[in-house]
């Protein structure tokens, strides 16, 4: 069973103890409010549809192509080799390269931002510690 899960009558687990708003920062804002919050999710969701777009469009073209053009997918390029096998192979490195690309956006963009509102959150919120830079099970870490 889930570690959230809770009767209907409770609030969520997964919800934190603290209020949003705290005395250290305007009465009413939350981090959703934050102009970097704004752009970073606005940017994150730009990177995210293109590159789905992208993806599941090789993925979709491909598909299309072996329906509809076997003729163009049966072309031998070497030995057995057609063209349909090489493109069926190449959706492989199509999705290395965008996980790839999405790593290195998140790590190099996204993460840092990130980071500094939620150092700037912790630091509005009265009676915590930063838990930012300790160790913890959870933690993910670089390949």
């Amino acid at each position: 069973m889930s570690n959230y899960f809770t009767r209907p009558d409770e609030p969520p687990a997964y919800s934190p103890r603290y209020p949003e708003s705290t005395s250290g920062s305007t009465p009413g804002r939350s981090i959703h409010d934050h102009p970097e919050f704004q752009s970073l999710r606005n940017g994150y969701r730009r990177f995210a549809a293109v590159s789905t777009a992208l993806s599941v469009g090789g993925f979709l073209l491909y598909v299309l192509l072996s329906n509809f053009a076997p003729g163009i997918m049966n072309q031998p390029l070497a030995g057995r080799l057609t063209l349909g096998l090489a493109l069926g192979l190449g959706q492989f490195a199509v999705m290395g390269v965008t996980a790839w690309c999405y790593v290195r956006r998140m790590r190099t963009q996204f993460d840092p931002v990130a980071r500094g509102l939620r150092a700037q959150a912790e630091q509005r919120r009265p009676g915590t510690q930063s838990t930012y830079g300790t160790p913890s099970a959870r933690e993910y870490r670089a390949w």
